[in-house]
């Protein structure tokens, strides 16, 4: 492939599987938290978070990377604080990047986490719960294996999401060749540029790739998993 790509291709599509990469397993355990807190727990404001969690679905996505410019920007009130105190910048990162993939691929993960877990039935672990065991133990050994392939078909989405996200990354961290250039930003850029329609056509043909890619491994994962509860 790195005879097929350029190096400025080579690198875009080097920094997304990292975005991509960090993104979803920083987003795994928050992603869990709030699937299983949705899919289980009747609390006030349950519908407020539901609609906080999909909400990047519905606003444009330049809006939401100008929200995190505003919030973790140096200027802003989080990103101000994260360099004052642990010297961590954000805003025009590739760390920035991997926020804005999280943030963005966070409703399909719990998504697909929620559905998982609402599939499996109650009474398995109220049954565990019963015999005394721990609430976390009943998760880790009876939840979590039965929502495994959910989860990895959840997380499998999440990740491609994030390596098409473009419009809040590039609001956010800029479009830097080699530090911020992401392979949605690197094709956006060969457009605007005469003679860049071979190198974006490569860029597009391993997007396609990734997605097709990641669309079978869910589906596939999806139905195993529902074979399985349906088999619990």
């Amino acid at each position: 492939m790195s005879d097929w790509l350029g190096p400025t291709e080579w690198q875009a599509l080097a920094l997304s599987l990292k975005v991509s990469f960090w993104s979803t397993l920083l987003s795994l355990p928050f992603g869990i938290l709030v699937a299983y807190a949705l899919a289980r727990w009747q609390f006030r404001g349950k519908q407020v978070l539901n609609g906080l969690v999909h909400l990047p679905l519905i606003l444009p996505p330049v809006v939401t990377g100008y929200l995190l410019l505003l919030t973790f920007g140096r200027r802003g009130a989080v990103g101000g604080w994260l360099e004052d105190t642990f010297g961590l910048v954000l805003a025009f990162r590739w760390t920035g990047a991997v926020l804005a993939a999280a943030i963005m691929a966070f409703p399909l993960l719990v998504r697909a986490l929620r559905l998982a877990i609402e599939a499996v039935d109650p009474k398995l672990e109220q049954a565990a719960a019963t015999l005394g065991a721990p609430h976390w133990w009943v998760f880790a050994t009876v939840t979590l294996p039965l929502i495994l392939p959910g989860l990895i078909a959840g997380a499998v989405l999440g990740f491609a999401k994030a390596m098409g996200e473009f419009g809040a990354t590039i609001t956010f961290v800029s479009n830097i060749p080699g530090q911020t250039q992401t392979l949605p930003s690197a094709i956006y850029t060969f457009l605007q540029v005469p003679g860049g329609e071979d190198p974006a056509l490569r860029l597009v043909a391993v997007s396609v790739v990734v997605a097709m890619g990641a669309l079978l491994v869910s589906e596939l994962l999806a139905r195993r998993a529902a074979r399985r509860v349906a088999g619990a």
